[in-house]
């Protein structure tokens, strides 16, 4: 599951940086930490995704950011802890009574916000691993957590959604 999900994030970060004309070290990059954002989740508890670890789901994030600190990936980590949603505030943290630590926790360059913008279109769900989902399926479940959620989707889309055919995508 990790690796078909993590290739098909992969695969779209790449081709939305190949469109915006990045450098091939940061196609590298963005293939790279698309393929590990979601390592955390080998130790959170999600039964509905097989997977029977000690922590909550939420904090798949941070807990991939310790395993890749530790291998020596500090720019990979970075992607995995400001991957979540559209990226979450300390407000958020605090709103949602969260069980992370208190900080920042949103895209802060164009590589993390293209893996966390891709990561949005592609389930963990064994049923939907292989199907894209619409942009108004993304915007529906962004909708629940708020306008400015929608509002930084959007913002995206406009920047990444032109280079890329987001045309024949499943529901």
């Amino acid at each position: 599951m990790i690796v078909t999900h993590g290739s098909a994030v992969s695969e779209l970060s790449a081709s939305i940086g190949r469109g915006l004309g990045l450098p091939d070290d940061d196609l590298q990059f963005l293939q790279q930490a698309a393929m590990l954002h979601d390592i955390g989740i080998c130790k959170v508890h999600a039964p509905d995704i097989g997977l029977y670890g000690g922590y909550p789901y939420i904090m798949h994030g941070i807990l991939g950011r310790e395993i890749l600190e530790q291998e020596g990936y500090p720019q990979h980590a970075l992607v995995c802890e400001r991957h979540i949603g559209v990226g979450l505030t300390e407000a958020d943290i605090i709103g949602q009574g969260l069980p992370l630590p208190l900080r920042d926790m949103t895209p802060q360059n164009t590589s993390e916000e293209i893996v966390c913008f891709a990561d949005l279109f592609y389930s963990k769900k064994p049923d939907k691993l292989d199907r894209m989902k619409s942009v108004e399926s993304v915007r529906r479940k962004l909708a629940v957590f708020g306008e400015k959620n929608l509002q930084i989707f959007d913002s995206w889309l406009v920047r990444f959604g032109r280079v890329f055919s987001f045309d024949g995508i499943q529901e």
